[in-house]
């Protein structure tokens, strides 16, 4: 099953798990995250499907977080403000985000893509 890899070709991060997916011969349907963001309903169903916290969807480290001071607001805000507010920017969104529709994970670590998508694979 093919997967999708919501990304930013310029994140460092992005680039490392895009050439693990290579490395590892998973196929994905790369999508550039800031020029075509999940819509909201995307968000919701990932993060439905990730078992995370919405706050892990969010990319704390970046520039447009800081700008708009949303480190307050993502502690107070409901989980239906904060899929709104993830879904106005693709750059608020922590990246790569891959899933086979039926997983999902958030960020690139390799331990955990290993046990999310190559167990999948061999199965």
């Amino acid at each position: 099953m093919a997967h999708t890899f919501y990304w930013y070709p310029k994140c460092g991060t992005c680039r490392k798990a895009k050439k693990w997916l290579d490395d590892n011969q998973i196929a994905y349907e790369a999508v550039h995250i800031v020029e075509n963001p999940p819509s909201r309903s995307e968000l919701k169903y990932l993060y439905e499907k990730s078992g995370l916290d919405i706050k892990k969807f969010f990319n704390t480290s970046g520039m447009k977080y800081r700008e708009l001071g949303l480190k307050d607001k993502v502690k107070t805000s409901s989980e239906d403000e904060l899929l709104d507010l993830l879904a106005t920017d693709g750059m608020l969104i922590k990246r790569p985000i891959v899933t086979d529709g039926q997983k999902v994970t958030v960020g690139f670590k390799e331990e955990d893509f290993k046990k999310t998508w190559l167990d999948d694979e061999k199965d």
